[in-house]
């Protein structure tokens, strides 16, 4: 009867020699750094009025998207149409007056010709002459300028974009160039981040990727454009501005993204348990554990050896499992167990 029993119960033992396995993982040599950025414009205009006055409307608010050539403040224009009625009368005066300096030239000519005057009067007359032309034309360049003025008097946007700041309220008066209205144009756009020292020349030789906390499943191509060259003397990180040359309009101003770098050209490889290695005065190998329990002695290449680990650059497939532990005991023949697996 005890016979029978212990018959039973190898039975139902699972077969095999228990071991413990590691899963296989390829991955980047020099392993990618994250960093937490923020979305900015490229250009970001403070826009200005030209000429002084006093603010007569605000047109826009914080937040709204303007076109080209879309006003956006006004100014009272009283003066500057008073300005531009005097350039404009004593225009009409120039005018009368070289008319009346070009006749007297003309007869001052004649009479010359006939010999009937001197030579000191036709030098006056042509002198006359000469500088009712250059008042003429100082007064025709006042009115231009007068002209331009008045159009001055209302602030246009430059270019299509998000207005960010306004820095003027209806009644308040400013000079001319005084800041008024910040737009960030929607041309290009760009993720602002801080490196270490350290990671600057990945930053610059590196390819880089970036992925909004908004939608952390699309991935945008980087491109280094700017870098700071000293290092903020607070945090000892230098300021690197990202182009984003694929952002689309899910892509807002302000947005929190995450800037992904990575080497250009580093080797994948996997990291490994040094006790899986095996190795009798051949080449180092990997037992690989199939779904059955049969276990397979390959070959693999050895990238470098760590004091607790082993890199490999291939012979194994990225997903296998290989056993971890006692490995000097195994026997290709024989089947074994997983009970446990190890991270690694």
């Amino acid at each position: 009867a005890l016979t029978g029993c212990n018959e039973k119960a190898a039975e139902t033992a699972a077969p095999g020699r228990p071991v413990l396995v590691a899963t296989v993982h390829y991955g980047a040599e020099t392993p990618e750094r994250n960093f937490v950025g923020t979305i900015r414009p490229r250009i970001e205009t403070d826009i200005g009025f030209r000429v002084p006055g006093k603010v007569a409307k605000r047109l826009v608010e914080v937040g709204q998207t303007v076109d080209i050539g879309q006003p956006l403040a006004t100014l009272d224009e009283v003066d500057l149409k008073l300005q531009a009625e005097q350039s404009e009368a004593e225009f009409r005066a120039a005018t009368g007056v070289l008319a009346q300096a070009n006749a007297s030239e003309q007869r001052a000519k004649d009479l010359r010709a006939k010999g009937w005057t001197t030579d000191a009067q036709m030098d006056q007359s042509r002198a006359a002459a000469d500088e009712a032309r250059a008042r003429f034309n100082r007064a025709e360049r006042s009115v231009e300028l007068t002209k331009n003025s008045l159009s001055y008097a209302t602030l246009l946007a430059d270019s299509r974009g998000v207005v960010t700041a306004t820095l003027i309220d209806p009644g308040q008066v400013v000079a001319s160039g005084q800041t008024a209205i910040r737009v960030a144009r929607f041309a290009e756009k760009e993720a602002v981040v801080a490196i270490p020292e350290t990671l600057v020349g990945r930053a610059k030789s590196g390819t880089a990727t970036v992925t909004l906390w908004s939608d952390a499943n699309k991935k945008y191509a980087a491109k280094l454009r700017e870098i700071a060259p000293s290092a903020d003397p607070a945090t000892r990180t230098y300021l690197a501005k990202f182009s984003l040359p694929e952002a689309d309009d899910k892509v807002s101003l302000g947005m929190t993204a995450t800037l992904t770098l990575a080497d250009a050209a580093t080797e994948r490889v996997a990291k490994l348990p040094l006790s899986a290695l095996f190795s009798q005065g051949s080449n180092p190998s990997l037992y690989i554990v199939d779904d059955s329990g049969a276990v397979t002695l390959k070959p693999v290449i050895v990238k470098s050896y760590e004091s607790n680990s082993v890199v490999i650059s291939g012979g194994v497939n990225d997903g296998a499992k290989v056993v971890a532990l006692g490995v000097q005991k195994l026997d290709p023949a024989q089947k074994v167990r997983v009970v446990s697996s190890l991270s690694f």
